[in-house]
């Protein structure tokens, strides 16, 4: 009778699809500065945020060809615009309800819900770096160290 059990749960594993490593990408709104970053693994989307930007962003997600052919993230546009505050990004989801286009605001832990996928969160530091991230701390401190260094240098 056990054995009967597990095997029916085995095979039911098996079967379960899992869901693609969905990746995402938080720019500021002229596509100049990246200020976010993540990719999901497994339920769960990592994220990486720098800490103290504030203003307006555009999200983009980009699904591998096999995701979009399973349709693991069904209805999942390519981009949205937003808003990152304090490390909280917010997305502007356009409406679903009959004549009304407005937008929705919905923090992304909200917007993940329906894909399935909880939200990891954390700020960009000096451990954890996004790939061609520049922030105004770090080119702060690199900044005064080249020019000593070239001063001395004389």
């Amino acid at each position: 009778m056990m054995t009967r059990i597990l095997i029916s749960l085995l095979c039911l594993t098996a079967l379960a699809p899992t869901a693609g490593a969905l990746k995402v990408q938080v720019w500021d709104r002229e596509l100049q500065t990246k200020v976010g970053d993540g990719e999901s693994s497994g339920s769960k989307l990592m994220m990486q945020f720098v800490g103290d930007y504030d203003g307006p962003v555009v999200v983009l997600f980009a699904q591998t060809d096999e995701e979009k052919s399973r349709a693991t993230f069904p209805g999942l546009k390519s981009s949205y615009n937003g808003t990152l505050s304090k490390g909280l990004l917010t997305l502007q989801v356009p409406g679903t309800s009959g004549a009304s286009p407005a937008n929705t605001s919905l923090t992304l832990s909200k917007f993940l819900i329906p894909f399935k996928l909880t939200l990891s969160a954390q700020p960009a530091g000096q451990s954890l770096s996004l790939p061609g991230l520049k922030t105004t701390e770090s080119a702060a401190k690199d900044s005064p160290s080249k020019d000593g260094a070239a001063k001395d240098g004389k």
